[in-house]
């Protein structure tokens, strides 16, 4: 085992005995030199880097840092540690569509612009509006540069978190990043939709004709600059999210594999009926099976467009509550089937549910604790070939069945 300098271990010391160790933490302050090269070659005056960096220390008790003496912390995010009936809360999605309805007229003339410009409907804006920041409402507990400075320097995904430290250097030197401007989620996320500093840096957009980009304080410009981030990875004009569907008796649900796509009409021939009752306008759209909740609860044909939304928060319980969310701003409704009260699994089971599949070679992904797309289509085709009935879902049980397999207690 490598052995933890001397520096770590004692941090790693004051840290359980609750004791302000971080200003002289020597490691620390030589990461943030390494960064003044690079800052400098991206514009970064010396004054600006040596303001920002002077005070800074880093912020331990985050998620997602990779600490030594200390377990590996998830990330936390509701999107990967509720039941879809916990995050798709009937309450929650009622109270944001009552006030998105209320925005949608409020703003109807920036926002009819910006669907003009890009494509993206002003409902699906309002909705990530409304899941990101409550329309504003939430509060950002972090400072963004400290929050950014930790994960790079101590995070599980420091590559990522360095590239957006440097980004958000530069839009302090440029005077876009002013202290008051600097609330964020503890991995960096700034403004009322929640934009990590680079994608603020692409997809900034003026929404209100001021000239400038102030996904802060300016509703328009936050939508607009939303719409130009989902116009950018592809959103296609005049498609739905998602088509909720009834599915015929007796499913095999390891056909929710985004790889099986097959146009809409095709679905609907064999068996899949649109849950609303209405039939989609675009039969031809190229579309997947989802099944977020296995067996047991609603589905899905998402196309392009659900991918879209996907990029924006990588959960596919985040896509279903903005496009959930959308619909109902529009004038739509609740989902058609009921979301089921399931047993979840821990992150930590999760995980070794990911290993146990891997290890009799039914899974090759990221072992990241996460029962995404990919984990469930691997526990139905396990399912399916052991001869057990196949739901799609990570249950207790279905940790168990894996368990058996590989002889363990």
């Amino acid at each position: 085992m490598r052995r933890l300098s001397t520096a770590w271990l004692a941090l790693a010391c004051l840290l359980l005995a609750g004791r302000p160790a971080f200003a002289a933490d020597v490691d620390f302050r030589a990461f943030l030199d390494t960064l003044r090269p690079e800052a400098e070659a991206r514009g970064v005056s010396p004054a600006t880097f040596d303001a920002v960096t002077r005070d800074l220390t880093p912020d331990l008790s985050l998620p997602d840092l990779a600490l030594p003496g200390r377990p590996a912390t998830g990330a936390a995010q509701a999107e990967f540690t509720q039941t879809p009936a916990a995050y798709l809360s009937e309450r929650s999605l009622q109270n944001l569509a009552g006030r998105g309805r209320g925005l949608l007229q409020q703003h109807r003339s920036p926002l009819d612009a910006i669907e003009a410009r890009f494509g993206v409907p002003a409902p699906v804006l309002l909705a990530i509006w409304g899941r990101e920041t409550a329309f504003g409402d939430a509060k950002l507990p972090h400072d963004v540069l400290r929050a950014l400075a930790t994960q790079a320097y101590a995070g599980r995904r420091k590559e990522r978190f360095r590239e957006e430290l440097l980004a958000a250097l530069k839009l302090v030197e440029e005077g876009r990043l002013p202290p008051a401007r600097r609330r964020s989620s503890w991995a960096g996320a700034i403004g009322l939709v929640q934009f990590l500093p680079s994608d603020y840096q692409r997809y900034g957009s003026d929404g209100d004709g001021d000239g400038a980009a102030d996904i802060w304080t300016s509703a328009p410009d936050a939508l607009a600059s939303a719409a130009s981030q989902l116009a950018a990875k592809g959103w296609r004009r005049g498609r739905r999210w998602a088509h909720e569907v009834r599915v015929p008796k007796g499913l095999d649900c390891t056909q929710a594999d985004p790889a099986l796509k097959l146009p809409l009409r095709e679905w609907l021939r064999r068996g899949f009926a649109p849950a609303t009752g209405a039939t989609p306008a675009d039969l031809g759209e190229e579309v997947s099976l989802l099944l977020p909740a296995g067996t047991g609860g609603p589905a899905f044909l998402i196309g392009a467009n659900y991918f879209v939304v996907k990029e924006y928060n990588f959960s596919d319980l985040y896509v279903l509550f903005v496009g959930n969310l959308a619909d109902r701003i529009a004038g739509g409704g609740p989902f058609a089937t009921p979301w089921p009260v399931l047993p979840q699994l821990s992150a930590r089971d999760i995980e070794e549910l990911q290993k146990r599949l891997t290890d009799v070679g039914f899974y090759t992904g990221a072992i990241d604790g996460k029962a995404g797309m990919a984990t469930r289509l691997s526990l139905g085709r396990f399912q399916t070939a052991r001869g057990l009935a196949a739901d799609c879902w990570p249950s207790p049980a279905a940790l168990q069945s894996l368990r058996a397999a590989q002889g363990a207690p």
